[in-house]
């Protein structure tokens, strides 16, 4: 019997190693790795340039306290602040910490105006920005929230899409909006560029923070940077995790200069976050992603991924309803099975995980090569083949 907590319901499959775009099973099989940890190992496993830049800095310093100038975290700053919105950023551990400290930096700002009941964040229903209490209450998911009463306050909601209900659930205590640019775990829903840029403008309007909560869809997996981009809007707050790291652990949030001058020393902390060990791996990610056409090969190798796959679904209508996403954040919503379609494609050697909306996301590493692409086009079509 397992000594892990029951928290997941986990496949039957370990893996003992992992290289590029594969992982190797205990039981001998190889696999096609779509789901790169959940869209963290942005340049797949074992990538050779991280390898080093993290063995190098073990070999020097893992860890001092952010009592002390950090000239790794220091660099990953500089380098995050020249290639997006922000003026300043908090390193921490995890895309939950980000989210909740964005919440924290939101209403820290109002307070520090004078507006202290000016502090409710207002979401999407059913969205995901993490599994704290303050994050889970956020999501306004019954599902997610179940058990874990009394209700963290401070929050409310509105419908995808609904854009009456967004204007009619905003009050004068709304400090902020804060929603995903594209909803991972809720469907591989991309918000439009014209609705980001209304948003921009309805928080200008009603002085409220815009915060854009990119912990799945930033660092790359969209195409562009940061998955704002595109709409050209700057939001105040970008909570940011998940491909930063290349599958080391790190959080980060990314502020304006106003919001940010309303923290001061004490007001928030992290005793791991910004370490040199965790941003050495930062540095080497940023390294290989800022290389002169990196990003735009993300964008050809997705938009070639999503026009296979709608070829698939033209020809599998009755399984495929419908493929979504951005560069290489993709998500097919299926009539058929979620669970067992996931499972099959297992049995073939793909791997790939689950999101709501009966949604399976491809997530492979955004050095993935075309070859190995359609390796998964044929193991999808060959699955879609045993349904009648």
């Amino acid at each position: 019997m397992s000594a892990i907590l029951n928290t997941y319901n986990r496949k039957k499959i370990a893996f003992k190693k992992g290289k590029g775009t594969f992982l190797y099973a205990t039981n001998g099989k190889k696999y096609l790795d779509f789901v790169q940890g959940i869209a963290v190992n942005c340049l797949g496993h074992a990538n050779n340039y991280l390898n080093k830049a993290i063995y190098q800095q073990s070999k020097k310093l893992w860890h001092v306290s952010n009592v002390f100038t950090i000239p790794e975290q220091e660099k990953l700053a500089k380098r995050l602040k020249q290639k997006t919105f922000a003026d300043y950023i908090f390193f921490q551990n995890s895309g939950a910490e980000a989210t909740e400290a964005a919440i924290k930096f939101a209403r820290r700002y109002f307070y520090s105006k004078g507006l202290t009941k000016k502090n409710r964040i207002l979401c999407i229903k059913n969205s995901f920005h993490g599994r704290t209490l303050a994050t889970i209450f956020a999501s306004g998911s019954k599902k997610m929230t179940e058990g874990f009463f009394p209700k963290v306050e401070g929050f409310d909601h509105f419908k995808f899409g609904d854009h009456k209900d967004l204007e009619n659930a905003i009050t004068n205590k709304t400090a902020a909006i804060m929603i995903e640019t594209i909803m991972g775990e809720g469907g591989i829903k991309v918000v439009p560029d014209y609705c980001l840029k209304g948003l921009r403008k309805l928080c200008n309007k009603k002085n409220i923070l815009l915060i854009l909560d990119e912990v799945q869809c930033g660092i790359g997996r969209s195409g562009k940077f940061m998955a704002y981009e595109y709409s050209g809007i700057k939001p105040d707050i970008v909570p940011i995790a998940k491909g930063i790291g290349g599958g080391f652990p790190i959080g980060a949030v990314l502020v304006n200069k106003k919001v940010a001058s309303a923290m001061k020393p004490g007001t928030h902390g992290s005793t791991f976050g910004g370490n040199p060990l965790a941003m050495s791996a930062g540095n080497a990610v940023l390294d290989l992603m800022f290389k002169k056409g990196f990003l735009n090969e993300v964008r050809k190798k997705g938009f070639y991924f999503q026009k296979e796959l709608k070829k698939i679904q033209n020809n599998f209508p009755h399984i495929i309803k419908e493929v979504r996403g951005k560069g290489l954040l993709i998500g097919l919503v299926l009539h058929k099975n979620q669970t067992k379609f996931i499972n099959d494609l297992i049995d073939n050697k793909l791997l790939t995980v689950r999101a709501a909306e009966n949604v399976v996301r491809l997530l492979p590493p955004l050095n993935v090569s075309k070859k190995e692409i359609n390796l998964a086009l044929k193991i999808i079509t060959n699955v879609c083949k045993r349904y009648k």
